[in-house]
């Protein structure tokens, strides 16, 4: 055990447990932890917790549990069996196969996994049956505490019917639109027509921006239902859906609100999550650049208006939208923690897990508003593993044959379930973690998320590292200019990676140059020595040709110690480092500018693949002779794709919608995929007619396998 020393007006100690498996640290400023843990001894809670939850929020919840001196139980499925929240537990319950309609939303199965273990409390983190009112009366029939709000108050906020007239009565400005639910599609595109497009099509049990569509006319309205129900149905087991009002170019900031059992209840500041593909959060900061003191006020009272309008105990969070003039309009509440609760941990200091620990237990909150701070500015990162060159994120899959956390670095905080040698499946969300980066001021949180993402070392799967940097790094960004469109509109075309410059083309070919030769002068040395004894001086000058991006670039290099000159296109450009080859990381000095490049690959063919600002770049290092060779080789010619459509991710298949003989039109649907609960609906890319159909409904599928032919 390691102690931080906390200044003695806090009264705060964080004990941070050690566990090979488990890598997550919090901020620190200065010598200030920016959350901790009061723990007082004599405050008693609970013996045993069991986490009805996988992965980092359920390894979250059990660092708090183990600071607490409470022992701690998680659930898996034969696929988790080895992760990392079932070596942290204490113990550990297998409960059912890999799907979650079998394992973690087995009620069932988890109810005897609390008898057998005696667990006294559940703790469900998010997503799952965190929001799950059965699941909450289940426990209670049972004496066992949900650590949570009461039922009535996750009946009342988890449905986004009710909800709405229930902060409508507690006087929350809401977004106008449609309170029912809707009947069917002709039903939902006579509302949308009467509400006036755009519109929301939204799951009313729904949340994670799963069973959520927007649509700009009739016909979107009814692929929108369509695709909404069975996601709803898929993900919460509930198909209903509402239709409200879309509020254009907007910003989604949401409020944290702690209550107690006793009445009291606090607002915790905001979190700015505008950064959103596909309804789902990409990056979220707090505070918020666009809040002013009155607007956070306004929207912190309503917030706890609405938590006291429905007697709410626990951690919870109300959504907003915010128009560019700062009007704000309720747009749901949460009945659980928060994905992205560790950044508002940073800015206040109070543990959240903690906290929910000691309201379920029955304890009054131990804070004011008045004692609620903002000290600094925290980032969110969520790393996934998805291909972010498609849709800004689909899902990949695969094994981390390496994994290294940038924890080395100064006030960075990770939260992950995941160690090297973890799956990333398609039974579950692909988060693989949340980078989180805490700085005195934005601009200071904001570089540090930029080497802490540049040191992030994931092999294995394809990441969507390349995204985040390119959206923390952009201008609009850094000026705080954002609305839940930014991704659209900055990328209409979609993601394509890191544009490179004129300067960072030169960069990027020079450390190449550097690398490879630095290779081949180690590849000619063996415990120090030359491998052959008779070999003239080492050679210092060289002549090569690097190509990039179907560009070739003439380079001359020449070396003095660990320093490379190298002269690109007419420009000298110094490289200097310890190269260590064998490392994941690169720490290079590029024109007197510090980076951290990732050779990703390397072979004798002079193929070099660098992770360079982010983004993975292919270059091809050469000889002059070789390169004068080359010249006359055949180039593979590409596949002709649009008389063939492949799965873009791994799934399984909901829908086929044609079969051989069928002429479809540009644009038809083909047949719908689903991946981490997801519906995606995949397109002719040409009118033609259907050759061949080599998938049916149910079966799983992978990245890349032929789904049908055209002719």
């Amino acid at each position: 055990m390691a102690a931080y020393m906390i200044t003695s007006t806090l009264r705060r100690v964080l004990l941070v447990a050690k566990h090979a498996s488990f890598q997550s640290r919090c901020c620190v400023a200065s010598s200030r932890v920016q959350y901790s843990t009061v723990y007082d001894s004599n405050e008693k809670t609970f013996d045993k917790i069991l986490i009805a939850n996988r992965g980092e929020i359920a390894c979250r919840v059990m660092k708090t549990c183990k600071k607490m001196g409470i022992k701690t139980v998680a659930v898996h499925s034969d696929v988790d069996a080895s992760a990392v929240h079932v070596k942290m537990a204490d113990e550990a319950v297998c409960v059912g196969p890999a799907p979650t309609n079998k394992s973690y939303l087995n009620m069932d199965a988890i109810m005897d996994a609390i008898r057998k273990t005696g667990s006294q409390a559940v703790h469900p983190g998010y997503g799952f049956l965190s929001e799950n009112k059965e699941f909450a009366k289940r426990l209670a029939a049972e004496d066992v505490v949900f650590i949570g709000p009461d039922t009535h108050a996750i009946h009342a906020m988890g449905d986004k019917i009710e909800s709405k007239l229930l902060a409508k009565a507690a006087n929350v400005n809401v977004i106008p639109g449609f309170d029912g639910v809707v009947e069917n599609v002709e039903d939902a595109v006579k509302i949308a027509g009467e509400i006036g497009y755009p519109v929301m099509i939204k799951a009313s049990a729904g949340g994670g921006g799963k069973g959520m569509r927007i649509a700009w006319n009739d016909d979107e309205t009814r692929e929108g239902f369509r695709l909404s129900s069975q996601e709803a149905a898929s993900s919460f087991g509930d198909d209903r859906l509402l239709i409200e009002k879309f509020v254009d170019n907007p910003r989604h900031i949401e409020i944290q609100v702690l209550a107690d059992k006793h009445g009291n209840a606090l607002w915790l500041n905001e979190r700015e999550c505008s950064i959103q593909r596909r309804n789902q959060k990409v990056v979220e900061e707090a505070p918020s650049t666009f809040l002013d003191p009155e607007t956070r006020r306004a929207m912190g009272e309503q917030a706890v208006q609405l938590a006291k309008a429905v007697q709410y105990s626990s951690a919870g969070t109300v959504e907003f939208l915010v128009d560019s003039n700062k009007n704000f309009y309720f747009l749901e509440m949460n009945t659980r923690l928060q994905v992205e609760h560790p950044i508002t941990e940073c800015i206040t200091g109070l543990d959240l897990v903690q906290q929910m620990i000691r309201v379920a237990k029955g304890f009054p909150l131990l804070h004011k508003q008045e004692d609620i701070p903002i000290n600094g500015w925290a980032i969110e990162s969520r790393v996934y593993a998805e291909d972010p060159y498609k849709s800004f994120g689909l899902p990949s899959i695969g094994r981390l044959s390496q994994y290294q956390e940038p924890i080395h670095l100064p006030k960075v905080r990770v939260d992950s379930g995941i160690q090297e040698g973890s799956d990333i499946s398609i039974y579950y969300d692909p988060m693989i973690s949340k980078l989180v980066t805490y700085g005195a001021t934005r601009a200071e949180a904001l570089q540090r998320m930029e080497a802490a993402l540049d040191n992030y070392v994931i092999r294995g799967v394809t990441h969507n590292i390349p995204l985040l940097r390119e959206i923390i790094t952009h201008p609009r960004f850094i000026s705080g200019d954002i609305t839940t469109n930014f991704l659209p509109e900055e990328y209409p075309e979609g993601f394509k990676g890191h544009q490179l410059t004129s300067e960072g083309r030169r960069e990027l070919v020079a450390t190449a140059a550097a690398l490879y030769v630095s290779a081949q002068l180690r590849s000619q040395r063996f415990l120090g020595n030359l491998r052959v004894s008779t070999t003239p001086q080492e050679q210092r000058q060289w002549e090569l040709c690097v190509e990039l991006e179907k560009g070739s670039h003439t380079v001359a290099v020449s070396r003095s110690g660990s320093t490379f000159t190298v002269e690109v296109d007419g420009v000298t450009v110094e490289v200097s480092g310890e190269w260590n080859l064998a490392s994941a990381l690169l720490p290079v000095t590029i024109n007197r500018t510090p980076r951290v490049l990732q050779c990703l690959s390397r072979d004798a063919g002079g193929d070099i693949t660098l992770q360079y600002l982010g983004t993975q770049f292919k270059v091809r290092v050469l000889s002059q002779l070789v390169s004068t060779l080359s010249a006359h080789m055949p180039e593979k010619v590409p596949e002709d794709t649009s008389s063939i459509l492949r799965s873009p991710m791994p799934g399984s298949v909901v829908a086929v919608s044609v079969k051989p003989g069928d002429v479809v039109a540009e644009g038809q649907e083909i047949c719908v995929i689903e991946a981490m609960k997801m519906q995606n609906s995949l397109i002719a890319a040409k009118a033609a007619k259907v050759k061949s159909v080599h998938c049916k409904a149910g079966e799983t599928v992978g990245e890349g396998d032929l789904l049908v032919q055209l002719e």
